[in-house]
């Protein structure tokens, strides 16, 4: 049986979240990192807030004032694509 909540990577790796969701949702959270339910993809949403905050290592980097504005993105993403994506 799959998995009803799969990882927006597992999604990412059968083709049913494009890179440019996945940019999107990078965007959504710099935009608000409070955003609790972004749809990532067709009948999946995330919480990009707890995404970020549940990967130790992209949450000291957004936090920290000295990263750049790249390795924060890359952050962002890799919790992003760690995350477990909610039926919606």
């Amino acid at each position: 049986m799959a998995d009803p909540n799969p990882t927006v990577g597992e999604l990412f790796k059968a083709k049913a979240v494009t890179d440019e969701q996945v940019n999107a949702a990078v965007d959504a959270y710099h935009a608000d990192p409070g955003t609790t339910a972004h749809p990532i993809a067709d009948g999946y949403s995330l919480d990009l807030g707890a995404a970020v905050a549940g990967h130790a290592w992209a949450s000291q980097v957004v936090a920290n004032t000295e990263s750049s504005e790249n390795l924060k993105r890359a952050a962002v993403r890799t919790a992003i694509l760690l995350a477990r994506a909610e039926k919606a």
